[in-house]
């Protein structure tokens, strides 16, 4: 099924993985003009869909551990310069870090694995008699290196950048920790693009772009968050989950006519269509919880949910390469 300008593959453990159609193109390109070290193109595609494979096993490693932690992820995309993995973790520093830290944890598993069949391959004669698929076998090994060194590189958005990012959480706080990142980002992203023209390579120019672009959308999350932590509380209410007070000002939206109003000024009820609510999410950890266990609420309970529409624009869903 082609959804936009990616095909669907598959859905595998309740996850939908999607090949952008630009992959394809890639794919000629370097099938093309691979090493010459094979004694057919047919290892030179097999060598590309090894990348294939390593790369969609590093974003599942991404997604499962989202879920692990009770996040969503729902959705892969591999496309020509790696794959995203779609996933929204709780908005908790170490569950972000895990998150984050289990794509790259995939490849270094990867590793001694491919390592140990190479060494029983030369042990039992195996490589001497199939040459090519001991060149395969180490090339996979080079590859699943190569990306790995490159992904933990501290460059915002690369894992790198954001395992920085989340460790920073911990002290700096969740906007700050974003701002730093992406000031980190930028500084990487220019070197990139640096080297790029040094090396001729467009590949890597493409990256430095795409990690750019990243970074500027960063940039303008992390001063949305900034601004929305100096909004004035109501300090008589607290999140149940996070313990944090709500912002004062009209940040939910009723689910029902789309009107935005305050919840806790109104008690939950819409000021437009008279809907009660039972739930509401809270704008720093998103996470929703029955309006009456807020310190100092009490609604009557009617099977409806109230969203937020301040979250939408200061919070983003993570996509974690």
């Amino acid at each position: 099924m082609l959804s936009g300008r990616s095909i669907h593959l598959f859905r595998f453990a309740g996850v939908d993985v999607y090949l952008h159609w630009w992959w394809f193109l890639a794919a000629l390109y370097e099938i093309e003009g691979g090493t010459r070290s094979y004694s057919s193109v047919g290892w030179n595609i097999a060598e590309y869909l090894a990348l294939f494979v390593i790369v969609l096993m590093h974003e599942y490693g991404h997604a499962l551990a989202c879920r692990q932690v009770g996040g969503k992820a729902d959705r892969i995309v591999l496309w020509p310069l790696g794959g995203v993995a779609y996933v929204n973790p709780p908005l908790r520093p170490g569950a972000t870090l895990w998150s984050i830290v289990a794509g790259p944890l995939v490849n270094v598993i990867l590793l001694p694995i491919l390592w140990g069949l190479g060494t029983l391959g030369r042990a039992t004669g195996w490589s001497a008699a199939n040459p090519n698929g001991h060149h395969l076998l180490r090339n996979v090994w080079w590859i699943d290196i190569g990306l790995l060194i490159f992904n933990i590189l501290p460059i915002y958005p690369l894992d790198g950048g954001k395992i920085l990012r989340s460790l920073l959480w911990f002290v700096l706080g969740r906007a700050r920790s974003l701002m730093t990142a992406v000031v980190i980002g930028f500084i990487g992203a220019i070197g990139l693009v640096a080297l790029a023209f040094w090396s001729q390579s467009m590949w890597l120019g493409l990256v430095a772009v795409y990690m750019v672009m990243n970074c500027w959308g960063g940039w303008k999350q992390a001063r949305a968050l900034i601004q929305f932590a100096k909004l004035p509380r109501r300090d008589e209410f607290r999140c149940p989950k996070c313990k944090t007070s709500p912002p004062i000002g009209e940040y939910w939206k009723c689910t029902h006519c789309g009107q935005a109003f305050d919840t806790f000024a109104k008690q939950a009820t819409c000021p437009n269509c008279a809907s009660k609510f039972t739930e509401t999410v809270c704008l720093d950890c998103q996470m929703v919880s029955p309006f009456n266990q807020w310190t100092g609420s009490s609604v009557p309970v009617i099977s409806h949910s109230l969203e937020s529409d301040f979250a939408k624009r200061a919070s983003s869903s993570s996509e974690i390469r």
